[in-house]
């Protein structure tokens, strides 16, 4: 090995030793590819261990039945509504953050903070309640059988019943990102999602002293993970190392600054609202073509978040250097950050999408060996890596916009992409022309790409530089 390349390793390790510790602290001057780089590795392994927490959960619940798979698909195409609620929140809070830290305004940032958890907990409990009362005709309106209901609705219940563990972990997360503290982020989903891979086979399969209590064990092991993630973010915020330090005298409700959170989140809700909500209605129309289709879309979806989370931590990258860029009033930086993140991110998801398309069936019978799941599963896996270039530059220009407290552009284009067109055909191809599956999985990749083409066209006017959070 040359000098040169011995000195590049080099310099990649201290690069990455200090993007993991956080020790980087300055993203509005400089090299942006050394900031991106500082930003998105730990973003990309935080999301890289949530991705990996979601492939190990099911895995485990495919040994106890097809049902308790088809459960897991019904909830989560509901519980994203609560996601949606969750990740609109968090917009706010990174844009105001970030941008409170570009204004070198940390008071600022430090009260903004406090009011996002405040607006986090008092959703999270009233959405916690519906799902401890309601589990089983949440489960009915999704179109689940009788028996599905009776093995899965207890994972339904604890799992929207706990949600205020993931609220509070995607906002103080999020808070987190805007003060560029993403190291802290990620080490927050390491315990979580550690703990989530160690208690999973305890409480779905009964170990010890521990009774079996099959998939809903999976949702008692996802809280304790999460809860105690939350509770590790609520030591560092009081008594850690991030930017954003409180005390206990900042614990009061700003009304104003909450109105303005309130006011970005709104876009960001009804942005994702739009996109999940069309998850919803697709995962119905895949009930009507049986539990085995339904398990290996189900799979399917879980092994393509191992590599959208990961793109999806690139793209957060992006947001929190155009927030604190816009805050600097670096605005061309702003902008260099996003084509450059699109870029890396481009490359990334073009070779997952060769890996994919040509290793489909191998993948999704790692998980279930029923040619039904596989031959579901293999078939949406391959339709949507043809998309994959295309979501990767969506993504981070989605995000871009979100990052500049612009939720408004990105809601327009979700509506547009999702329910004036993705549901439409979704609901033609795989009802009317009889395409069953494949017309899903053809209209998923379709939209994706239709977005991608209508956000870059809007990034490019600039609008998005003039908004003020």
């Amino acid at each position: 090995m040359t000098n040169s390349n011995t000195n590049s390793f080099k310099k990649f390790f201290s690069y990455f030793w200090i993007a993991v510790t956080g020790k980087e602290d300055n993203f509005t001057s400089g090299s942006i590819r050394k900031a991106i780089f500082m930003l998105s590795i730990p973003m990309i392994l935080e999301m890289l261990m949530e991705s990996i927490f979601a492939l190990v959960d099911i895995a485990y619940v495919s040994q106890v039945s097809v049902n308790a798979v088809a459960t897991i698909g019904l909830t989560e195409s509901v519980i994203t509504l609560i996601y949606a609620l969750a990740i609109g929140l968090s917009m706010a809070a990174t844009a105001v953050v970030a941008r409170r830290i570009g204004e070198e305004d940390v008071a600022g940032a430090r009260t903004a903070a406090v009011q996002a958890i405040l607006l986090g907990i008092l959703v999270a409990v009233g959405l916690g309640l519906i799902g401890i009362f309601y589990s089983q005709e949440i489960l009915a309106l999704m179109g689940a059988e009788p028996d599905l209901i009776a093995e899965g609705y207890g994972y339904t219940q604890f799992l929207i019943g706990g949600n205020i563990t993931i609220m509070l972990l995607f906002l103080i997360n999020a808070i987190f990102r805007g003060a560029g503290d993403a190291s802290i982020a990620m080490w927050a989903l390491v315990l979580s999602n550690g703990l989530n891979i160690i208690l999973d086979p305890i409480f779905i399969f009964g170990w010890g002293p521990v009774p079996e209590y099959g998939v809903m064990g999976a949702a008692i092991a996802t809280n304790i993970g999460r809860g105690t993630a939350v509770l590790f973010q609520i030591g560092i915020l009081f008594f850690g190392w991030s930017k954003i330090k409180l005390v206990l005298n900042d614990i009061v409700v700003n009304i104003k600054v909450m109105m303005n959170l309130i006011k970005v989140s709104l876009g960001g809700i009804a942005q994702f609202l739009i996109g999940t909500s069309s998850w919803v209605f697709l995962m119905r129309i895949m009930s009507e073509f049986g539990s085995e289709v339904l398990a290996g879309y189900t799979i399917a979806i879980r092994v393509i978040m191992f590599t959208l989370m990961p793109s999806w931590g690139m793209s957060n990258a992006a947001a929190t250097l155009v927030g604190q860029n816009l805050g600097a009033q670096k605005p061309d930086r702003a902008e260099a950050s996003v084509w450059i993140t699109g870029k890396y991110n481009a490359y990334f998801m073009a070779l997952i999408s060769i890996i994919y398309f040509f290793g489909a069936e191998y993948i999704i019978s790692l998980f279930n060996a029923d040619p039904s799941v596989v031959d579901s599963g293999a078939l949406c896996l391959q339709i949507i890596a043809v998309g994959y270039v295309f979501y990767a530059y969506g993504m981070v220009v989605a995000n871009a916009f979100n990052g500049a407290g612009d939720t408004t552009t990105p809601t327009k284009i979700n509506l547009i992409a999702f329910w004036f067109y993705q549901l439409p055909f979704a609901y033609l191809a795989a009802l009317q022309l009889g395409w069953e599956a494949k017309g899903v999985f053809i209209a998923i990749t379709s939209a994706e790409i239709l977005l991608a083409i209508i956000s870059i066209i809007w990034f490019k006017k600039g609008k998005w530089k003039e908004v003020q959070v």
